[in-house]
């Protein structure tokens, strides 16, 4: 394990979330797509269901994305400091569901595209902290742009989940054989 299991998880969550704005079509534009993200990544607390939070939450993506992508410890530094900062981020350490002991920093009835911007925002600081942004990545794909998170002993992932690795291996086979 690189990082706590909750760092780890608000990564590839955040990942996710940025990722659901493709290359080809945006993937969070209803009530039912949030709810069904939210559900997939074990988000608690309050919601209301309405275009209010699905907007929140669509206007999180590029600032995770800029902070993602930004490489530069003092830039993340300054915008994690900045969510952190505007949602009134008090860490505390709490237990619940299945989840053992973990940190949140918005109370459960915070809005939430707010507790997902904070976060992002606390894993964030453990991967500044540790030096290993270079694990925060763009696939190597060819024509994709979706974030990647290095969980990797090796840090040897190059491509997203959305099989660009395996296209890229094909490709690579096909132009071996073409060549002999």
């Amino acid at each position: 394990m690189v990082f706590a299991r909750d760092t780890e998880v608000a990564l590839a969550t955040a990942a996710a979330l940025v990722n659901t704005l493709g290359r080809d079509a945006d993937r969070l534009t209803t009530a039912a797509g949030l709810d069904e993200f939210v559900a997939r990544w074990e988000f608690t607390g309050a919601r209301t269901h309405d275009a209010a939070e699905l907007a929140g939450t669509r206007a999180l993506r590029p600032v995770l994305r800029r902070l993602w992508t930004a490489g530069d410890p003092d830039v993340v530094a300054a915008g994690v400091n900045a969510l952190l900062a505007e949602a009134g981020a008090l860490p505390q350490l709490v237990r619940h569901d299945d989840w053992d002991w973990h940190l949140h920093a918005t109370p459960p009835h915070a809005p939430l595209a707010t507790r997902m911007a904070v976060e992002a925002a606390m894993a964030l600081v453990d991967v500044v902290r540790a030096g290993d942004l270079d694990r925060l990545r763009v696939c190597a794909g060819e024509d994709c742009a979706d974030l990647v998170v290095d969980l990797s002993r090796n840090r040897s992932r190059r491509y997203c989940d959305a099989g660009c690795g395996n296209r890229a291996n094909v490709a690579a086979y096909r132009a071996r054989r073409a060549a002999s």
